[in-house]
């Protein structure tokens, strides 16, 4: 069976981890090496099951820490190019990917890994390329998509093909407008590069998602300009408008900044 664990979701650093009994593949690492070996322990994982890591973009707290985990556990890390060039220049990651271990992906090209097929597809952001990951694996179909500027056509697809879906509900547009960051800031988050608020995250579920879906989560939740049950709320009720009730149509959970949340079981 397919399994999901977010070690952090967030500015302060993200990662999630798909596993199943033989195979493991991690999604960025922002956060410190120590800290993951920490969690991996915490839940009686096993690091040396850790077969891939893909990247969705090249800012420090979704690859901090790529290098160093590449280079100690001699895993391949899978990027597109503009990515892989990105975090060559990114001065946050201390140890870099060896060239042995650093692979392409394509966009729009499926790509086998191990028990994982894997599909990159375009995430608008202002990053030097940024990609959500549709993972086919077990019989049941991930989707993640972080750091969304707005969600296009295609994006608005691999929502309605998801048994199981992780994206981007950043800000409460009141919270951010009303808030402490510089408004060139606020400019920078509210573009079409920038992230997803709570309410346009909601809408994108509500007019896509399909009867397949089976658990939606929250991710990279702003520290600042936004709150778990806000953000839990502005997507229940906007889901209510369209006849849609987490809980029972589907799961809802909002994921930790800082901290795991817990292994979720992704049944067919």
């Amino acid at each position: 069976m397919l399994k999901f664990l977010s070690f952090g979701s967030g500015s302060s650093g993200n990662c999630y981890y798909l596993f199943t009994e033989q195979d493991g593949l991690i999604i960025d690492i922002g956060i410190g090496l120590r800290q993951l070996k920490k969690y991996f322990q915490d839940y009686g994982l096993n690091m040396g099951k850790v077969k891939h890591v893909l990247v969705t973009h090249d800012h420090a707290d979704h690859v901090k820490s790529i290098g160093s985990f590449s280079c100690d556990y001699h895993v391949p890390v899978y990027a597109t190019e503009a990515v892989h060039k990105g975090i060559d220049l990114n001065d946050c990651v201390g140890k870099k990917i060896m060239p042995i271990d650093r692979h392409v992906v394509e966009k729009g090209r499926t790509l086998q890994l191990g028990a994982f097929t894997i599909t990159a597809f375009g995430v608008p952001h202002d990053s030097h390329d940024n990609v959500g990951y549709c993972i086919d694996a077990e019989g049941v179909r991930f989707c993640l998509m972080t750091d969304v500027g707005h969600i296009t056509d295609e994006m608005k697809e691999y929502i309605g093909s998801a048994d199981y879906l992780v994206i981007e509900a950043n800000h409460d547009k009141e919270m951010l407008m009303n808030g402490r960051y510089p408004q060139f800031l606020k400019e920078r988050v509210a573009s079409d590069i920038g992230h997803l608020s709570n309410i346009d995250c909601a809408e994108a579920i509500a007019q896509n998602a399909t009867p397949k879906l089976k658990h939606v989560w929250l991710c990279h939740l702003s520290h600042d300009n936004n709150h778990p049950e806000l953000a839990r709320k502005t997507v229940e009720m906007t889901l209510s408008g369209y006849g849609i009730i987490p809980g029972k149509d589907f799961m809802l959970d909002v994921l930790k900044r800082k901290s795991p949340t817990g292994v979720f079981e992704l049944k067919p």
